[in-house]
C-alpha cells in the first residue's frame, strides 16, 4: 500500500493525541467531486446531452473536453496529497456521462499511472449523467458493486428518473468496507417543492445501509455524493440518521462542523451550501488504531479553483458560467476525508 507513514510527533501536533512512541500509520484519503457535465463530444440519442455537442449550445469541441479532463484530472491528483502524499485511494463521482468518459480522465497525464480502476453503471437520468467510484487497485479489492435504483414519480403519477445510488463493497487490508455514491434529486423548482424526490432517495440510500448492517452490525460504510442537500437538512439529518454521537447504526457527519462554520462546496446568489458531503458510520470512530479510523474532512480549495475576478469572485472556477464557456473546472469544490491506521501494531 502506498502510503506516507506519520510519526506519532505529528499526529500530536495535529491534534489526534495518541500514546507516545514510534509508531507509524497508514494514511487513506476518501475524495467525492461533482464534477459538472463532464461529457464526450458524442450525440447520444437515448440523452438529453445535445448541449454538449460540438454542433450544441456549447460548441463542445475536443479541445474543450480534453481541457476538461486535463482540470478533473490535475483536481483528482491533488486532493489529499499535503497530509498523505499520495492522491486519494478511493474517490466517487457524479455528473459524469458514461464509462469511456472515465477511461479518458484516467488516461490524462496526471492520472495514468495511479493504478486507478473504474467502477460505473449506466443510470436512467435523461440527462444521461452517472455515478462512479474510482479506486486504486493496489489499496482496495471490490467484492461486489450494484446500481440500485431511486423511484420518483411527479404529482401526476408519471415516474421521474433519477440518478441511482453505486453501491460498492470490498477489502482494504482485510477490512471490510461499503462506499455508497450519491447524487440526489436536485431543487429544480425550489427546495421545498423537490424536497420528496430528495427524501425518497435518503429512504432508499438508509434501506441499503440497513441491509448491510443486518448482514453484519460492525459493517463500515462511507456514504458520500452530492446530495442536494445541506447538512442540517432533514433528509440528511433525520431520514439518513446522522448525528455528532453516532452509534454504530448511524452516521457521523464532519461536514456539519465545517457547514456551521460558514465552509461550502458551492454557491448561489452569494449563499453557499455543502451539498457534497462524506458520512461515516459509527464503527469509524471507535479510536482504535489498529482499524482505520477517521481523522479529518475537508473542502478541497486550491487557488485554481477559485473564480478571482469579476461577479462571481470567489465561486468554484466552473467550465461554463452565465456568460458563456470560461475553460475552469466545476461548480463544485471536492470534499474529502481520512482515515488513519497503526501500522504494524503491537
Amino acid at each position: 500500500m502506498t502510503t506516507k507513514l506519520l510519526t506519532v510527533l505529528f499526529l500530536l501536533y495535529c491534534g489526534i493525541g495518541l500514546a507516545q512512541g514510534r509508531d507509524t500509520y497508514d494514511v487513506l484519503t476518501i475524495a467525492f467531486y461533482n464534477t459538472e457535465n463532464l461529457f464526450d463530444t458524442e450525440n447520444d440519442d437515448f440523452t438529453f446531452d445535445d448541449d454538449r455537442t460540438p454542433e450544441g449550445k456549447d460548441a463542445w469541441t475536443k479541445e474543450k473536453y480534453t481541457l476538461k479532463l486535463n482540470n478533473i484530472g490535475r483536481v483528482l491528483s491533488e486532493i489529499g496529497t499535503e497530509f498523505s502524499g499520495h492522491s486519494p485511494e478511493i474517490i466517487g463521482l457524479c455528473e459524469v456521462e458514461n464509462y469511456s468518459v472515465l477511461e479518458d480522465l484516467l488516461n490524462t497525464e496526471n492520472l495514468k499511472n495511479k493504478n486507478y480502476k473504474i467502477i460505473h453503471f449506466d443510470s436512467p437520468d435523461r440527462r444521461g449523467i452517472d455515478n462512479a467510484l474510482l479506486y486504486n487497485s493496489k489499496v482496495f479489492t471490490p467484492i461486489k458493486s450494484k446500481a440500485i435504483a431511486v423511484p420518483l414519480q411527479n404529482k401526476e403519477g408519471k415516474r421521474k428518473y433519477t440518478r441511482d445510488i453505486l453501491l460498492v463493497t470490498g477489502k482494504i487490508q482485510n477490512e471490510k468496507i461499503a462506499f455508497l455514491v450519491n447524487h440526489w434529486p436536485s431543487r429544480s423548482g425550489g427546495e421545498k417543492a423537490s424536497r420528496n424526490y430528495r427524501k425518497s432517495a435518503a429512504l432508499v440510500n438508509r434501506k441499503i445501509c440497513d441491509s448491510l448492517w443486518a448482514i453484519n452490525p460492525s459493517f463500515k460504510i462511507i456514504n458520500m455524493g452530492d446530495f442536494n442537500d445541506d447538512p442540517k437538512n432533514k433528509n440528511v439529518k433525520n431520514v439518513l440518521k446522522t448525528s455528532e454521537s453516532p452509534n454504530q447504526f448511524q452516521f457521523y457527519n464532519p461536514m456539519l462542523k465545517l457547514y456551521k462554520n460558514g465552509v461550502g462546496s458551492l454557491a448561489y446568489r452569494d449563499n453557499w451550501n455543502l451539498f457534497d458531503q462524506i458520512l461515516i458510520s459509527g464503527t469509524l470512530l471507535t479510536k482504535n488504531y489498529e482499524h482505520f479510523q477517521y481523522y479529518k474532512a475537508g473542502v478541497f480549495k486550491k487557488d485554481y479553483l477559485v473564480t478571482s475576478t469579476g461577479q462571481y469572485k470567489g465561486y468554484p472556477f466552473r467550465s461554463y458560467g452565465y456568460n458563456g464557456y470560461l475553460g475552469g473546472y466545476s461548480d463544485h469544490f471536492p470534499v474529502y476525508l481520512y482515515l488513519i491506521k497503526k501500522k504494524n501494531p503491537r
